[in-house]
């Protein structure tokens, strides 16, 4: 079940979810609204420009209140907001149609899992022929929270817990089964 307004302000209310900070604009009939926080990290190029999954990838991150996203340029931001879910609520996450009809791409997998906490790690990508400015504080999408038939038996407690600013890939973490 999706939530609604009604619903997403009693529980900010009673601090069973937390979105901090939160202005009341932001919450809409069916979502918050979620702004683009002031961390952007690149990925560093590699000496063999390759990336492989086993290694921790090195990110030059930057704090400042505008960032210049080239042409086919890809970026890692965060929402301003920090989220703390509980564990028998999900969300997704959903670029503003406007800035997508633009080229600007936006995404974090699509996915929070209940009993997340912590900044969202957006990737931002630029299909446009022009740069793109982006700016601390604008409105890039939003979350829409579905409530669970009951709470996770296993929430998340993952290697993105409590993340703040543009986290990169923590994938070389992974305990994937060798063969």
């Amino acid at each position: 079940m999706i939530l609604s307004d009604k619903t997403l302000l009693r529980m900010l209310g009673e601090k069973t979810l937390v979105a901090e900070p939160l202005e009341a604009d932001q919450i809409q009939p069916a979502s918050i609204d979620i702004r683009l926080g002031n961390t952007f990290s690149i990925v560093e190029d590699t000496s063999t420009g390759i990336i492989n999954l086993e290694d921790e990838i090195k990110y030059k991150t930057i704090t400042s209140d505008s960032y210049i996203l080239l042409p086919n340029q890809f970026v890692l931001a965060t929402t301003m907001e920090y989220f703390e879910l509980p564990d028998d609520l999900t969300a997704f996450v959903e670029g503003r149609s406007s800035l997508g009809r633009m080229g600007l791409f936006i995404q974090n997998a699509g996915w929070v899992d209940p009993g997340f906490k912590g900044e969202i790690t957006l990737e931002l990508y630029n299909a446009n022929r022009c740069a793109i400015e982006l700016r601390a504080g604008r409105r890039v999408g939003q979350l829409v929270f579905a409530k669970m038939d009951c709470a996770a038996l296993n929430p998340y407690r993952g290697k993105y817990q409590g993340q703040r600013g543009a986290t990169g890939s923590r994938v070389f973490m992974d305990k994937e089964i060798k063969k």
